[in-house]
């Protein structure tokens, strides 16, 4: 298959599984040597799941059939331009190349506020909407030093 048929079989995914109104309409599909490995759609209505987003759960079954926390070599095919939580997940999870099909202005046009978040995440914490607040500075640091000591620990 090439980049347009994973494509298109992520735009697929989007309509069937959103037809009913219950999920929104975002597909994902992940390819790891030209076989899809997994594939997705938005849930976050269907599982009361604010996190469930079509990338985040593709994300999650390319991992555990790969039995990795890494997709390196692997490639995401979604129907919309990723949001800030998927893109980082994306990131996170080494993934090599996303390819998408709507943008992030596409899907604001639908409703779906992601732009705020872009924006959102460019301030410093007394300019969000969610206020931050940080205490116990020094005692967080020494858990994390502890851990960067750690013979036994694995990088990610």
């Amino acid at each position: 298959m090439r980049d347009i048929d994973f494509l298109q079989h992520a735009i697929d995914l989007a309509a069937a599984h959103s037809a009913d109104g219950e999920n929104g309409p975002f597909g994902a599909v992940i390819v790891k040597d030209d076989i899809i490995i997994a594939e997705a759609w938005n849930q976050v209505v269907a599982d009361l799941d604010p996190t469930a987003h079509a990338e985040i759960v593709a994300i999650r079954k390319a991992c555990q059939k790969l039995y990795s926390f890494r997709l390196q070599g692997c490639v995401i095919y979604t129907s919309c331009e990723p949001c800030p939580m998927c893109l980082s997940a994306l990131y996170w999870a080494r993934i090599d190349a996303i390819v998408y099909a709507a943008s992030k202005e596409d899907a604001a046009q639908a409703g779906f506020d992601d732009l705020m978040l872009y924006d959102e995440m460019g301030k410093a914490w007394q300019d969000r909407k969610l206020q931050g607040k940080q205490h116990l500075q020094n005692v967080g640091r020494v858990v994390l030093e502890r851990w960067q000591q750690n013979p036994n620990k694995l990088d990610y």
